[in-house]
């Protein structure tokens, strides 16, 4: 089962944190260093909106990048080879939902990466939670709010 602790994503998920990392670093950053130093140079600190602004930008950026180094030192790559005949991070599965009979394929993936309406869904969602490990052919409960049963058609 997944641990916890890691950061589970794909070649291409890795890919976009380490750019999204080196653009805050080297050059947002820069940016939000330049428009503090214009801030300071307008005057009084105490009644300016501006540095004001500048702070609060310069703390939300440190703290995506404090978030992003996290990420890149505790990451784990997912990758579907395929073969595996249990549904697994990385995997995708096609579902009926037994309740409406409708029918959904999802690729299972880290948190960092999900994008529901694109089919790809957290490793830490209740649905995700059930199905892992799981084989395709055998119906699984998905102990929510209002619990539900799907049926894992495919895995791949």
């Amino acid at each position: 089962m997944a641990d916890s602790n890691k950061i589970y994503v794909t070649e291409e998920g890795l890919k976009k944190l380490q750019d999204e990392y080196e653009n805050l670093v080297h050059v947002v950053r820069e940016e939000v260093k330049a428009e503090l130093k214009e801030a300071r140079s307008l005057g009084d600190l105490s009644e300016n909106a501006d540095y004001d602004a500048a702070r609060d930008k310069q703390a939300q950026v440190e703290s995506r990048i404090a978030d992003l180094e996290a990420m890149l030192k505790n990451y784990e790559i997912i990758s579907n080879k395929g073969g595996s005949k249990t549904v697994h991070i990385g995997s995708t599965v096609k579902l009926q939902f037994l309740d409406t009979k409708e029918e959904g394929e999802y690729t299972i993936v880290g948190s960092t990466e999900a994008d529901p309406l694109a089919g790809r869904i957290s490793n830490e969602t209740p649905l995700a939670h059930a199905i892992l490990d799981k084989k395709a052919g055998q119906k699984v409960d998905v102990n929510v709010k209002k619990p539900y049963q799907v049926l894992i058609v495919s895995v791949k």
